[in-house]
Order: structure tokens, then C-alpha cells, then sequence
């Protein structure tokens, strides 16, 4: 039988329990979580800059025991290849992104689930605490 692959994407900058809870309900899908790790480049086109380069974050997920492989995330358009190359059977992203075109004509492919984010964390009101109390 074909190992179930589990498919996310995202920065993963200043990793907190929002983020493993997200990873942990994607994981349980699947035999293999592989996650697509936005790029400092990637994310500079978006107008965002991580706290953690690249490579800081690809650490610290590799070192979480439900992440199988961590891949960069260079643009919007590589998902449909990321999941041909990968044997993706399910892409798996927080609900913020339901209904959103940039996941949403991947169903033609694939399975795609959105996961409620965890209340009360993300990583845009951690910098807002952090520089309220700074």
C-alpha cells in the first residue's frame, strides 16, 4: 500500500504551539508530511520579512518529529509541480486560506483541506505583543 503524502505551505517564522497543532492535524492525515517553507526571496515579493532566515526556520522544522521533508517554497506557481514531484495526495493549509484561487484549483489534483488556525496565537500578534512590551 502507497505511503498517504500530506502537503503544507507556509513561512513557519517564530514557531509557536499554533504552528506544531497545525503540523500534528496535518500529519495524522497521512503516512508523510512534507512542508513547503517559504523562502526570505519568496517571502520579500510578498512584502514580508521573517524574523528567522530560511535556513533557521528549515531547522526548526526539521526538528519537529511530524515533518517527514522540508522543501523551499520559491513562488505561488510551483504547487501543481510540488505535488507531481512529491506524489502529494493531500495539500493541507489554515482556514484563512478557504476558498482562496491560490489553493483552491488544486482540487483538480488532489485533495485539499483547510484546518481551523488554533484561537488566540499567530505569528503576526506575537510581534504585536512583542513590541507593545519592548
Amino acid at each position: 500500500m502507497a505511503l498517504k503524502r500530506i502537503l503544507t505551505y507556509g513561512t513557519f517564522d517564530l514557531l509557536h504551539y499554533g504552528h506544531i497543532r497545525l503540523l500534528r492535524r496535518a500529519a495524522a492525515m497521512g503516512d508523510y508530511l512534507v512542508v513547503a517553507l517559504s523562502t526570505d526571496e519568496f517571502n520579500a515579493g510578498k512584502g514580508k520579512q521573517s524574523y528567522y532566515d530560511y535556513e533557521t526556520r528549515k531547522e526548526m522544522l526539521e526538528a519537529i518529529r511530524y515533518v517527514d521533508l522540508v522543501i523551499p517554497e520559491e513562488n505561488w506557481a510551483q504547487k501543481a509541480t510540488d505535488i507531481e514531484e512529491y506524489h502529494i495526495d493531500t495539500v493541507v493549509m489554515g482556514g484563512d486560506w478557504a476558498g482562496s484561487e491560490r489553493f483552491e484549483y488544486l482540487k483538480d489534483v488532489c485533495e485539499v483541506v483547510y484546518l481551523d488556525r488554533t484561537p488566540g496565537i499567530s505569528t503576526t500578534k506575537i510581534k504585536e505583543n512583542l513590541e507593545l512590551n519592548g
